[in-house]
């Protein structure tokens, strides 16, 4: 058919939108985003049509026009941060939300947020409060700090507590702690922002006392020693302790800082993962101030918690840098439910989900696998193939590196379907499920699994192996 006549026959747009397909969605999607679904799709029609392209009558004709444009509808009024399904077995994924929220946390957060609330009120005296204090008791309770302050991440911690305390000064520290993280945060870049003066000492694998102890001058202002919670330096390697860099900064009247990174408040060697320094620990061992993140192995929201002598911690709280960094009234919901849940370590494993999935035994995991095939192969699709294998999980989000505990994986293929097409199918999902390619194979992680997750999977394998 002539090119022009085809053009030409295209729907209008006010035809297009009276169709049912577009007039059910109205709950949905507002009109304005209809709208523009139809011009979108009109749009690609014409000028495929243009390109010499061929396309079927079908999709040319008004009912296949309002089809297409529903469909783009639905897709504009999607939500772009929205749930998917987690079945890496990463468990603190920074590129999937690292931690999920107590149910406590959830609560709290709906019940402070549908009403006002004394965020900044004194209730005692009936005047102007801090929002601080609802946390900063808490942790000095479950911690042993004299004193606490939370900004909105550990990144804006270290960089507050080096700006307030060494401004123009040396802060000395073991080149192989000189890290680099998630989003390319690099210690040596915040301290230069700070205004503080990085002096390096020892080497990359070796650092002793007496490499900080010759590096101390009169324009030094602290001591800072960084967890290098992302990597591991093994073999040849020798650090100073904390207890020893203690002694030095006495000597020498120095503050000390310790950056703690994931900042775990609970000893997890019990569940078998390495040894990891816990905040009470660092506290113990003599650390002025400690600096940690509220929302990785804590299980809290996003915040940067600083903990410590309570006249550093309030120079730290008067810059006035604070007001930038300070944490809203919905992180501080969600962070003093969590910390609740510590007065009662036990408590603290099975209530908050980092933790709970952290302990879960081999065992349980293996049920869960079992239970997840059992659930695909009744699915009864000869096409849809499903295997257990053996495997290991990761802590993730820059929290120990070396832990690599042992789970059971869910292996499935889908003939048609190579792996990496597979994937890309689970991952255009609704809801979207991210998945594992390893030697060739999909594989399911079943630790990272929550709610429905096993029934998402199963309702989109069934889709596409139908």
């Amino acid at each position: 058919m002539d090119k022009q006549k085809l053009l030409a026959g295209l729907p209008k747009v006010d035809q297009v939108l009276a169709r049912p397909e577009l007039e059910s969605m109205a709950g949905r999607a507002p009109r304005s985003l209809r709208l523009k679904a139809v011009r979108l799709v009109l749009e690609g029609l014409r000028e495929e049509l243009l390109a010499g392209g061929e396309i079927a009558a079908g999709k040319l004709s008004l009912e296949g026009v309002a089809a297409a444009a529903a469909a783009k509808a639905q897709e504009l009024a999607r939500p772009s941060l929205r749930r998917v399904v987690n079945a890496t077995g990463v468990v603190v994924h920074t590129n999937l939300g690292r931690s999920l929220l107590a149910e406590a946390a959830l609560r709290r957060l709906l019940e402070l947020n549908q009403t006002y609330t004394n965020l900044e009120y004194n209730l005692a005296v009936g005047a102007r409060g801090s929002r601080y204090s609802h946390v900063a008791g808490l942790l000095a309770e479950i911690t042993g700090a004299e004193a606490a302050l939370v900004v909105n991440n550990n990144a804006a911690a270290v960089f507050i507590s080096l700006m307030t305390l060494a401004a123009g000064q040396e802060v000395i520290v073991s080149r192989g702690q000189l890290v680099e993280i998630g989003g390319s945060f690099r210690i040596p870049d915040v301290m230069a922002r700070s205004g503080a003066i990085l002096r390096e000492v020892g080497t990359t694998n070796k650092t002793h006392v007496r490499d900080y102890e010759s590096a101390i001058t009169s324009n030094t202002a602290m001591l800072l020693k960084v967890h290098t919670s992302n990597f591991a330096v093994v073999g040849f390697h020798h650090e100073v302790p904390l207890r020893e860099m203690r002694a030095i900064a006495d000597r020498f009247h120095l503050p000390l800082m310790e950056d703690l990174g994931s900042g775990v408040l609970l000893d997890l060697t019990q569940f078998g993962l390495p040894k990891e320094p816990t905040v009470p620990e660092a506290l113990a061992d003599g650390a002025d101030l400690v600096t940690f993140s509220g929302d990785k192995l804590l299980g809290g929201p996003q915040a940067g918690i600083i903990l410590g002598r309570a006249d550093l911690v309030e120079r730290i709280r008067a810059n006035p840098l604070n007001r930038a960094l300070r944490i809203d009234k919905l992180t501080l919901a969600a962070l003093e439910a969590t910390l609740e849940l510590y007065r009662e370590p036990r408590l603290a494993m099975e209530a908050i989900p980092t933790l709970r999935m952290l302990a879960t035994p081999l065992a349980e995991l293996t049920r869960r696998a079992q239970g997840l095939a059992r659930r695909l192969r009744a699915l009864g699709l000869p096409r849809l193939a499903v295997d257990l294998a053996d495997g290991v999980s990761r802590v993730g989000g820059g929290a120990l590196p070396l832990a690599a505990p042992a789970t059971k994986l869910v292996a499935v293929r889908v003939e048609g379907f190579s792996p990496t097409r597979l994937e890309e199918a689970l991952r255009g999902g609704d809801p979207p499920i991210i998945c594992r390619l390893e030697d060739g194979r999909l594989l399911l992680d079943v630790r990272t699994l929550v709610a429905d997750d096993a029934a998402v999977i199963a309702r989109v394998l069934a889709g596409l192996a139908a």
